[in-house]
């Protein structure tokens, strides 16, 4: 498998998916992505309208952003029928924004087609949410459940989860949890299952084998009733895919 797995889009104060361009520009060179077909269906309301109209303009804001690099992006909500197009072009991309949606649009018989593409060796690009359904499940989103999605499975391209945007901070006067014992909930009820704390302006990479992170800041590992460990760009966490 070839995956780009990024944490978020846009870093305070910058613009939309400049933080990673190195990243992205290397990924795309390396595979000779040309073309992409793009799922905007985690974008429900970039614009005022119908859901439609927030789709066409995500489609838009990619397309802008990866036009510096030559790639043609079309939108899977325009392609019809979808299993034709994803043939056609040299990638998947799947865009950030709230994870239950994606997933209820992505189970209307999607999540196959894509993973079979994948799985075969479709370089794939996802952020955020785009991140979050590579895992097997949704459970480790951090958004709010809007609709029902039929299935929390995700592709299971990866065998851990991730937990995008990761923060430590926790704000001073709140009473909440914070977002590792959000982590450790879930992994009490899903002892088996590994989580990585994906901070901002950070991205996993995959080849084969072979997973690094990349970026300029180290990710956070949860295991159940261990101590969470951190992992810098550089070392070796192949073991996240064993």
């Amino acid at each position: 498998m070839k995956l780009l797995l990024l944490s978020n889009s846009t870093n305070s104060g910058d613009s939309y998916l400049n933080w990673p361009r190195s990243y992205l520009s290397e990924f795309i060179r390396k595979y000779n992505i040309r073309s992409a077909l793009f799922f905007p269906y985690a974008g429900v309301n970039l614009v005022e309208g119908s859901l439609t109209d927030s789709y066409d303009a995500y489609m838009i804001k990619v397309q802008n952003a990866f036009q510096v690099y030559g790639v043609e992006v079309i939108a899977a909500h325009l392609s019809d029928p979808v299993e034709i197009t994803i043939k056609k072009v040299d990638a998947v991309f799947v865009g950030g924004g709230n994870t239950f949606h994606l997933f209820f649009e992505m189970h209307k018989g999607l999540m196959e087609i894509v993973r079979k593409e994948v799985l075969a060796g479709k370089p794939f690009i996802g952020w955020s949410a785009g991140s979050n359904i590579a895992c097997p499940t949704l459970m480790t989103t951090n958004d709010m459940p809007i609709i029902f999605p039929g299935s929390f499975n995700g592709l299971n391209l990866i065998p851990f989860q991730i937990n995008p945007h990761y923060l430590d901070a926790h704000p001073e006067g709140h009473g909440g949890e914070t977002r590792q014992q959000r982590i450790e909930e879930f992994l009490t009820v899903n002892r088996r299952m590994a989580v990585a704390g994906l901070r901002e302006g950070t991205l996993l990479e995959v080849e084969g084998n072979r997973i690094q992170l990349k970026g300029a800041r180290p990710m956070r590992y949860f295991r159940y009733a261990e101590e969470p460990a951190e992992y810098h760009p550089g070392d070796n966490i192949d073991f996240l895919l064993a």
